[in-house]
């Protein structure tokens, strides 16, 4: 078993899901995890998990989005891991970094929510089995436009670009742990 999936297989079977639905995509992850070993990697089709962050202000009332290239929606930041990648958090802050320019994020080590949601762009039938984390951006911090994004902006919580549930639940679960 490859030192990624077991760290994956560790955080989920351990994480206390904040709200039984969320137990219930936990179980669905680690069931996937067990039956295909390389499941942490976009290879693995149609099912594989991706990382991702959802990035607080330092004053936690403004959070940093990604208008995605391919989506053409605001995100979090996120995506596939790597063979590179020691764990699911490495994963998550490589990706946060890479995507919004900021060095010096503080990353919580304890998932904030699960989302299992279908990705057309990456094909007929693909779910990414995301794991969300959350960071603290530094006072003062510069961000940047990633060639993985068309922008990349900060919006304060009443101004927020969604009304998409899952993204409203994982902004809202953030804030309860900041």
């Amino acid at each position: 078993m490859s030192d990624l999936r077991a760290d994956a297989l560790q955080v989920l079977s351990s994480w206390a899901a904040p709200t039984p639905e969320q137990d219930v995509v936990r179980q669905r992850y680690v069931d996937y995890l067990e039956g295909h070993a390389s499941g942490v990697f976009r290879e693995d089709r149609p099912h594989h998990l991706t990382a991702s962050t959802i990035v607080l202000s330092h004053q936690r009332d403004a959070v940093l989005l990604t208008l995605h290239t391919k989506a053409r929606r605001w995100f979090q930041f996120g995506g596939h891991l790597e063979a590179g990648d020691a764990s699911l958090l490495a994963a998550a802050t490589r990706e946060a970094t890479e995507e919004s320019g900021l060095s010096g994020l503080t990353l919580d080590p304890v998932p904030v929510q699960l989302s299992d949601h279908a990705v057309p762009f990456c094909g007929e039938g693909v779910h990414h089995y995301d794991v969300r984390f959350l960071a603290v951006a530094p006072a003062g911090g510069v961000h940047a436009i990633s060639a993985e994004s068309l922008d990349v902006r900060w919006f304060a919580l009443d101004e927020l670009p969604t009304d998409d549930p899952d993204m409203l639940e994982l902004i809202d679960l953030a804030l309860r742990r900041g």
